[in-house]
């Protein structure tokens, strides 16, 4: 399978019109997750279970720590076929109250050197109440489906008020709709960079407000939130403290970085897209350094306090056990699986037995933030000494 994609599926859609790619990608996968022979034959190929990869988070069951991003759903039209290729769970979405069209084209672009794409939807989707009209569950129960909620992409919801009231209405929405209820759990975005009043909902009171307002009306069900790549410790911390203040069950770090001047990137790529004056944020390697970070700062100070997925940059096994390693308990990708192909899931699963194996570790909880575990030991060995 990775030879069919690398050398010949890959080079005919990397002629093609990425957006073009994603809607027929889209199409074709919800053919294929309609019915039960076709689910079958892909699990049958892509597939790969272990129980050293298992794990008990929040009250649910995850079968392995890969999971798809939200940003590549975001219809949430995939759900069958996204569990039948081996991921572990997904967020669909973003998903707003009312529907966007998009914003102007081109609002997707790769950067092929640079092992990013140039995201520029900024919350592309249906509406809340036809995405849930749509929307099929997997029969899995292991397999877990969540939605991923931001504030309506207009500028009538920009400040705000208007964004905390807009997201808040589809919270209430939610939970008065049966299928809304349904999910395992539920995805607050703060932190897209392509949407009119980016930034507003990463203001301490602000936070602090949305997600008492959320808490009362989703009760303890599983909240997580989409966290900023690009932000001062300082502030992440405060917003951190604030997640937990709340209850919130994991901090998803990290969203798309803007600063163009980032050294992963390929500056004759970064170039072209400043000369042709493309609009966007970037995903994939060039936000690995700030995501890595962030999640071994966050696990320093609050990692017992709240959970971490990981996001950015996991192109490989090796790249999601760093996170691991680091503090995150799960991982998300969207971009590594573009540039490998869908095979990459039942890789990365495959390869995380293998490397926890090779350190002695029996099961992935015991590779969850043990670095900090071992600069810990190093510091107690030196007060000893």
């Amino acid at each position: 399978m990775n030879y069919l994609y690398s050398h010949i599926l890959k080079p005919v859609f990397f002629k093609l019109d990425p957006e073009f790619v994603h809607e027929r990608v889209t199409k074709l996968g919800v053919f294929l997750g309609r019915w039960k022979l076709t689910r079958a034959i892909i699990r049958a190929l892509f597939r790969y279970s272990h129980p050293a990869l298992e794990q008990e988070l929040s009250g649910l069951h995850f079968k392995n720590p890969v999971g798809l991003s939200a940003g590549f759903d975001y219809n949430i039209q995939l759900p069958l076929i996204i569990e039948s290729v081996g991921f572990g769970f997904m967020s669909g979405g973003t998903v707003t109250f009312s529907s966007y069209e998009g914003n102007p084209k081109p609002r997707l672009a790769r950067l092929p050197k640079s092992r990013s794409l140039l995201v520029n939807k900024g919350f592309k989707n249906l509406g809340l109440e036809r995405v849930l009209e749509q929307v099929d569950f997997p029969e899995d129960k292991d397999f877990h489906l969540g939605i991923s909620i931001g504030a309506t992409n207009s500028p009538f919801v920009c400040d705000p008020e208007g964004q905390v009231e807009d997201i808040l209405k589809s919270f209430h929405f939610l939970m008065g709709h049966p299928k809304g209820k349904r999910f395992s759990y539920y995805e607050l975005n703060i932190s897209c960079p392509n949407v009119a009043g980016s930034g507003v909902l990463a203001d301490p009171e602000i936070l602090n407000r949305l997600l008492q307002g959320i808490r009362e009306i989703i009760g303890n069900r599983v909240l997580f939130v989409k966290f900023q790549a690009e932000i001062e410790l300082g502030e992440a911390r405060e917003l951190v403290a604030i997640m937990v203040r709340h209850s919130v069950d994991a901090i998803i770090v990290a969203n798309l970085v803007k600063k163009r001047d980032n050294p992963a990137f390929d500056r004759e790529e970064m170039k072209l897209v400043n000369e042709r004056g493309w609009k966007g944020n970037f995903s994939g390697k060039p936000v690995e350094k700030f995501s890595n970070d962030l999640i071994s700062n966050i696990y320093r100070e609050f990692g017992d306090q709240i959970k971490i997925i990981g996001v950015g940059g996991v192109f490989s096994a090796e790249d999601a056990y760093e996170k691991i390693k680091r503090g995150a308990s799960l991982v998300q990708l969207i971009t590594g699986m573009i540039f490998e192909g869908p095979q990459l899931i039942g890789s990365i699963n495959k390869g995380l037995v293998k490397l926890l194996k090779a350190d002695g570790y029996e099961h992935i909880s015991e590779a969850v933030g043990v670095y900090h575990r071992e600069e810990e030991d190093i510091s107690k060995n030196q007060k000893v000494h």
